[in-house]
């Protein structure tokens, strides 16, 4: 089942000419929604009403996508997806789908096809209940880690997923790795990263100006180096949570991020995590935190990817 949860439908759309796709997360009706952002130089949809001040509670989806801010247009897509399925807040007549949504950067050319709201839809379209594909497909298709030393030394970064349970609670992680830092395993060993030689300059150790090709990959003409990473991921679980406890527990749930990344959270990541509660079994939000965490940090590790 889709992670661990049979309610919980997931679904990819990847456009392998250009490296890059979409990723959904469909939750049943009355999830509650709550978002948490690390990094320095996120791209995100909702994420104020979804965050600890908003006063958003339901969500009835999650984007995970591939093109930076361009390809948060596939989330329009969803909108209307989940609209014409009456998947919604009923307001005034309407509905109103709340669809969040998290961007990784991935853009090989600005000649790039873009992901458009009927990537949305088509990933909508694949959603299901079985286990989600995982690797390089949706929003890792494109994904790269282990930037430290120039995008030059990096290698391809993934979409994974984990579950930890612990009774009857099940906390699912889906996790793109598109990370500056490197892939770690327990033991703090490089699982996947960086391939430069012993002695190359490396941030932050080293500032980015002394780092040749710290940005843009094999180009003369570099991208804004915060627009080249970030770690996004949807975290779904049965528990019953309030809105305060459901933004604490996605929040302690980056914890998994910087168990399995290093460095985490930069300036240049734009790490952000969101969690769907679906209500169904009552427990203390610090076990969703936990397992949130356990589960984070497992996604990270499961696709090695050569």
């Amino acid at each position: 089942m889709a992670l661990g949860l049979p309610s919980v439908l997931v679904g990819s759309w990847t456009d392998d000419d250009a490296a890059t796709g979409v990723t959904v997360v469909l939750p049943p009706p009355g999830t509650l929604g709550a978002m948490a952002v690390r990094g320095g130089a996120p791209g995100t949809r909702e994420a104020a009403a979804l965050s600890s001040t908003g006063a958003g509670v339901e969500c009835h989806g999650v984007v995970l996508c591939g093109n930076s801010v361009f390809g948060l247009s596939a989330a329009d897509g969803v909108v209307r997806w989940c609209a014409s399925q009456g998947r919604g807040l009923d307001i005034r007549d309407s509905i109103v789908p709340v669809v969040g949504a998290a961007v990784v950067y991935d853009i090989q050319s600005p000649d790039s096809e873009r992901p458009t709201a009927a990537a949305g839809w088509a990933a909508c379209e694949a959603a299901s209940a079985d286990e989600p594909a995982t690797g390089r497909v949706g929003v890792g298709r494109g994904c790269t880690i282990g930037k430290v030393a120039g995008r030059d030394f990096s290698v391809p970064g993934w979409l994974g997923a984990a579950v930890e349970r612990s009774g009857d609670v099940v906390v699912g992680a889906l996790v793109a790795v598109n990370a500056l830092g490197d892939v770690i395993d327990t033991d703090g060993t490089m699982l996947a990263g960086c391939t430069a030689p012993p002695g190359a300059e490396r941030y932050p150790h080293d500032p980015v100006e002394a780092i040749p090709g710290f940005t843009g990959r094999g180009t003369e003409e570099p991208e804004s180096p915060e627009r080249g990473n970030t770690t996004i991921g949807c975290l779904v679980t049965n528990a019953r949570l309030t809105k305060p406890e459901a933004c604490r527990a996605v929040d302690l749930a980056h914890t998994g991020i910087a168990r399995a990344i290093e460095p985490p959270h930069t300036n240049f990541d734009g790490d952000a995590l969101f969690l769907l509660a679906t209500g169904e079994v009552d427990t203390q939000p610090d076990l969703v935190a936990m397992l949130g965490a356990a589960a984070v940090a497992r996604a990270i590790r499961s696709e090695i990817v050569s």
